[in-house]
């Protein structure tokens, strides 16, 4: 935290970093459309570098505390993080501090305007997904010595704490399970690995687990898409445009595995007897449909709840676990079955 031997940095001190006047910094962080790029590009690599923040934002912070917590999601726009929010919000509440949510639609630069907007709103602590985070926003918040936490991910980089899981190893476990009901051609709708560290580990499991078989993933049973239902189906349509078709699609969320059902009814694939179909994250929906899917269950409300204990204990000056590994589990319901060549040899 600041000191007498070490105050906060002030706009001045950027402008001097930046090589810009303050009114540049002000316009640069009030007005960026006002700035050139270069110049935004300059004194945001100021702000990051000193670990300043406007004044109101600096007055909270000299305060130690504003009772508020930030945390930047993806988007809300999906079941998973709306789960996240609710489990979020009930645990800080109950210790006595307000949440403030942001979202950056995978986008590394619009998650660090937003954390240091969060940070200049008075924000006394960050939840954050995954490590995908721009350098810049990292050492920005250890300048802050800000408390932070990296939620849906393990284990945890040297110096971060974070609530989560193996990504790579749960999309692995349920690749295994495929193969092991003898499926040889397994296709996988991933979601954008841009930017996205469990997007990337997930397509990373399933690959290892299949290279493992002695099988691969070839780039034509890959298809990368936004976790949309439009574009599961969209994505499915093309997977199964290949030839041979694949047998088995791995999909990076329920989202996206539930367009690949839809598609799979409307194209008159018959699931789990000619496809079999596999989710990630047991969203509620999940249990209901026809077939039921088979996917990762992901304990979304005790992660977040225990990300916020975390931060809590930070703020209390307490230590707190680096890492902390949540359990994932396979369920396996009615999507999934034996190839059918497999099917057909019984």
């Amino acid at each position: 935290m600041p000191d007498a031997e070490n105050p906060l940095p002030t706009i001045d001190d950027v402008a001097a970093a930046a090589g810009v006047s303050t009114a540049t910094v002000s316009r640069a962080l009030n007005r960026p459309e006002s700035v050139r790029e270069e110049l935004r590009a300059r004194v945001g690599a100021a702000v990051a570098r000193l670990g300043y923040v406007p004044h109101s934002g600096a007055r909270s912070l000299m305060l130690r505390r504003t009772g508020t917590i930030g945390a930047i999601f993806p988007t809300v726009d999906n079941a998973i993080f709306a789960k996240a929010i609710d489990a979020l919000q009930r645990r800080l509440a109950q210790a006595g501090y307000q949440l403030l949510i942001a979202t950056s639609d995978y986008n590394v630069d619009a998650e660090m305007r937003q954390a240091v907007n969060l940070v200049t709103r008075g924000a006394d602590a960050l939840a954050l997904c995954g490590f995908s985070q721009r350098p810049e926003l990292l050492h920005f918040l250890q300048q802050r010595a800000l408390p932070c936490v990296h939620v849906m991910v393990y284990p945890a980089p040297a110096g971060a704490i974070c609530v989560g899981f193996d990504n790579a190893e749960a999309m692995a476990k349920a690749a295994r399970y495929l193969i092991d009901l003898g499926h040889r051609r397994v296709a996988m709708l991933a979601g954008v690995t841009l930017h996205n560290d469990r997007a990337t580990a997930r397509v990373a499991g399933a690959r290892r687990a299949l290279n493992e078989a002695g099988l691969e993933l070839p780039t034509s049973r890959l298809v990368e898409r936004r976790y949309t239902l439009a574009d599961g189906r969209e994505g499915f349509r093309e997977l199964m445009a290949g030839k041979p078709r694949p047998t088995a699609v791995l999909c990076g969320n329920d989202v996206l595995a539930f367009g690949a059902l839809l598609e799979a009814q409307r194209m008159g694939v018959k699931v789990p007897a000619e496809l079999s179909i596999v989710g990630f994250d047991d969203l509620e929906l999940a249990r209901h449909l026809q077939p039921a899917l088979t996917t990762v269950r992901v304990p979304a409300e005790e992660m977040w709840r225990i990300a916020a204990e975390r931060l809590i204990a930070m703020l209390r000056g307490d230590q707190v676990a680096r890492e902390t590994e949540i359990e994932v589990a396979l369920v396996v319901r009615e999507s999934t079955g034996p190839a059918p060549r497999a099917r057909a040899a019984r």
